[in-house]
């Protein structure tokens, strides 16, 4: 009697190797990891043991993350049925992680998928067996966080003796030879930003200083082919340069500062005069910003996440403080239910909750602050605006038994946020998102605005006639901008400006809009960008006149 046939079992090898070193040989470690697992399932035939076609080698991929492509699909054949044992040279080969490492056993346990360490003999089935390979993955992990804590360790030595060691590399240097060397073009230009920031003392005012001269960040070349950089300084890009001690011959590791080999480009004198001045037009924006009556600034939110900033409008010598979806001020169309809100109604209402919640309770030994600034700092995280009620986010300190206004009763959970309902009396939502001409007071456009729309109106229509003749095309006309070809496209419509709406913009009399906001804004019609139209027009497609 012919015994019964054995039950076929499909089998998956997976190779992994750390480092890209060796992997452009002819055979190198993944090759060597399959000839020892193929040659482990042939021996093992008798049992039906048959290998699938596809290969799942990772190479120059870490064992401490799953984040791999091949043992991604792997793990996707796993969960299709499409394997039965997962084959590998060593446990360390699929992670080195023993939570991971956890998340595949469970995995492999729910498909009834075995796992196969072809020179650790074992049996995941078993619990000897996932003792084992618990054993082997803690060794595995140790080692790995033993080589990183190496690497960090010589990383700290090399910076410590000012060796480079990789990394960004600053605008005025470039790598050769694994070392730092300066560039004299560009040194000069890193010279040129700080001298006129000293002489400006604004980095918005340098912003506008080196988009005036034409100074563009530094364009490269990926590896990919795509070329990144070669527009303007962004006023976050900018301080960050202005605070980069490597210009000095520093560098700072772990709150440590170090001398390095490399040639500095600023003169210490100049660098230490600039940090000086950073550092006090931060405390001025500090004091300013404590001396705001906005007390909300900074916690509160619409329903969809935007930031309300505090904003205020004058109207005739009173002054009327709001705040505003930031979404709204950008002219984006994902401002929440509510996108404009009375500061001084907004500010009473959290206050007043916020001091019925605490009660007679004392914050570290002392009273509650009668200061609403510093209670709102103190015990206030976070200030949700719905549509017909406020969440308030209490900090740890705030914590303990918060009330629902509406039912007037304790929670028994310290985690929960205070809710109040209450009606909002805010300004109408549809003035609020009027762009040019809106019925809400608004201040006369500054002389700076103005400068800035005409400028950007004049260059549109140089721009537009150009395409015309065809002496440009968008690509040709951003680069000589130093701008995206997304830029030029966006701008493109401020050339049709009617002569009345730059007549406003001249005289002063057009409410208060930013360059990007009536680019979007402009129909091409003049009769709708007059009379109040244009606003009315800012959901609607444009029209051509």
């Amino acid at each position: 009697m012919d015994s019964p046939a054995k039950k076929l079992l499909r089998c998956a090898i997976y190779t992994r190797k750390s480092t890209d070193h060796n992997l452009d040989l002819e055979f190198n470690s993944l090759h060597a990891q399959r000839e020892a697992c193929e040659a482990y399932i042939k021996s093992q035939a008798h049992e039906g043991w048959r290998l699938i076609p596809g290969r799942y080698d990772d190479g120059a991929f870490s064992g401490a993350s799953l984040d791999r492509p091949a043992l991604q699909r792997l793990l996707t054949e796993v969960s299709a049925n499409k394997i039965d044992i997962v084959v590998v040279y060593k446990v360390d080969r699929l992670t080195r992680s023993l939570a991971d490492f956890a998340k595949l056993v469970e995995l492999f346990d729910q498909r009834t998928v075995s796992f196969v360490s072809v020179t650790q003999s074992f049996n995941t089935t078993s619990s000897m067996g996932r003792l084992t390979l618990n054993v082997l993955l803690s060794f595995a992990q140790f080692e790995r966080e033993v080589i990183g804590e190496r690497v960090r360790d010589k990383i700290a030595a090399s910076k410590a003796k000012g060796i480079w060691v990789g990394g960004s590399i600053p605008l005025g240097y470039v790598v050769a030879d694994k070392k730092a060397v300066v560039v004299p073009d560009e040194a000069e230009t890193v010279r040129l930003i700080f001298r006129r920031y000293m002489e400006l003392g604004s980095i918005a005012a340098l912003v506008a200083d080196l988009d005036r001269q034409g100074i563009r960040t530094r364009r490269q070349t990926l590896s990919t082919g795509k070329t990144r950089g070669g527009i303007r300084f962004g006023v976050g890009t900018l301080r960050h340069l202005l605070r980069n001690r490597f210009y000095v011959g520093d560098v700072a590791y772990k709150g440590k500062i170090h001398r390095t080999e490399h040639e500095p480009i600023l003169e210490r004198t100049l660098f230490d005069a600039v940090q000086a001045k950073l550092t006090e037009r931060a405390n001025e924006r500090l004091l300013k910003l404590k001396a705001s009556p906005a007390i909300l600034g900074g916690r509160l939110f619409d329903d969809r996440g935007n930031r309300m900033t505090p904003t205020h409008t004058n109207k005739q010598g009173a002054r009327y403080r709001y705040y505003v979806s930031h979404a709204l001020l950008q002219n984006r169309k994902d401002a929440g239910s509510v996108s404009r809100l009375s500061a001084p109604e907004i500010e009473a209402a959290v206050t007043g909750a916020v001091r019925r919640h605490l009660g007679g309770r004392k914050s570290g030994g002392q009273a509650v602050p009668a200061d609403d600034r510093a209670l709102i700092e103190e015990f206030v995280d976070r200030i949700l605006v719905k549509l017909g009620e406020i969440e308030i986010h209490l900090t740890n300190r705030g914590l303990g038994g918060p009330i629902n206004a509406s039912r007037k009763s304790r929670s028994r959970k310290p985690r929960r946020p205070v809710v109040i309902t209450m009606p909002l009396t805010a300004p109408s939502q549809t003035a609020a998102k009027g762009i040019i001409h809106s019925p809400q007071p608004s201040a006369v456009m500054s002389a700076g605005k103005q400068d800035a729309l005409l400028t950007a109106i004049a260059k549109a229509r140089a721009w537009v006639d150009d395409l015309i003749v065809g002496k440009a095309t968008l690509n040709d006309i951003a680069e000589r901008e130093g701008k995206v070809e997304r830029h030029i496209r966006l701008l493109a419509p401020l050339a049709f400006a009617s002569p009345k709406l730059i007549e406003e913009i001249a005289d002063g009399t057009l409410a208060q809009v930013t360059v990007t906001s009536l680019a979007k804004r402009m129909p091409y019609n003049w009769d709708q960008q007059l009379g109040g139209r244009l606003a009315q027009t800012a959901s609607s497609p444009r029209s051509r006149g």
